[in-house]
């Protein structure tokens, strides 16, 4: 059975809509990245990189949510878009995963996390964060889809991160993107998506952002022992 490596964050989550949406069968495998579970030699063996989410598929790994997105979706045929639109799909996945996916949480990063408020800093992925929501803004006008004419991964992909729209912009959130925010309602009222937000909601995930839970999410910021 496929098993799907987790932790309640927007890049997972990408991950537990897909398998809501698709109704393939996994078994769920915690990784406390506030504990630094994701550092451990057995699952580096499964994710190099050391983060969530990750999957592993009769001996195949895939790490990342996008290369997952992309792996599943190829491998059953479901929610992969139309073949002519291909070259639309890649571009936007890689659009999300190069773009939208890092600059909103450098965002957070030093808006909410960063122990010295810069100002340089908050304001130069700040503004990169919203220049992301308006390209997709521009593009959804007219659109119900990110590609083509049905739901896909493309959407799936980026719902995970304006799902946390609030916390990456602030409190105006979606506003000054209507057309993004009336694309991420009709997402949000799909059945699949509160059965992807309850993934995880019986597993005890460390909460605290004490010095632990630094360590572990930004080892780089330490001095090696």
């Amino acid at each position: 059975m496929l098993k799907f490596y987790f932790h309640k964050t927007p890049n997972p989550m990408k991950v537990a809509l897909y398998l809501a949406e698709t109704g393939l069968p996994y078994e769920l495998v915690p990784v406390d990245t506030y504990k630094g579970e994701q550092h451990s030699p057995k699952y580096r063996a499964i994710n190099p990189n050391g983060k969530a989410p990750a999957i592993e598929d009769g001996g195949v790994r895939v790490f990342d949510s996008n290369a997952i997105l992309l792996y599943l979706s190829e491998k059953t045929g479901l929610l992969a878009g139309k073949p002519e639109d291909r070259g639309e799909m890649l571009s936007w996945l890689m659009f999300i995963a190069s773009g939208l996916g890092p600059f909103s949480g450098q965002s957070v990063h030093f808006r909410h996390a960063s122990p010295e408020k810069i100002p340089y800093a908050i304001n130069r992925y700040l503004r990169e964060a919203q220049r992301h929501y308006e390209v997709l803004d521009t593009h959804l006008k007219g659109r119900d889809y990110l590609v083509g004419q049905t739901y896909s991964i493309a959407d799936i992909a980026a719902w995970g991160w304006v799902d946390k729209a609030a916390v990456v912009l602030g409190e105006e959130a979606l506003t000054p993107y209507p057309n993004l925010k009336r694309w991420f309602d009709a997402i949000s009222q799909r059945p699949a998506v509160q059965v992807a937000r309850d993934v995880g909601n019986d597993i005890e995930f460390k909460t605290e952002q004490d010095d632990v839970t630094k360590r572990a999410l930004f080892p780089q910021n330490y001095a090696k022992d």
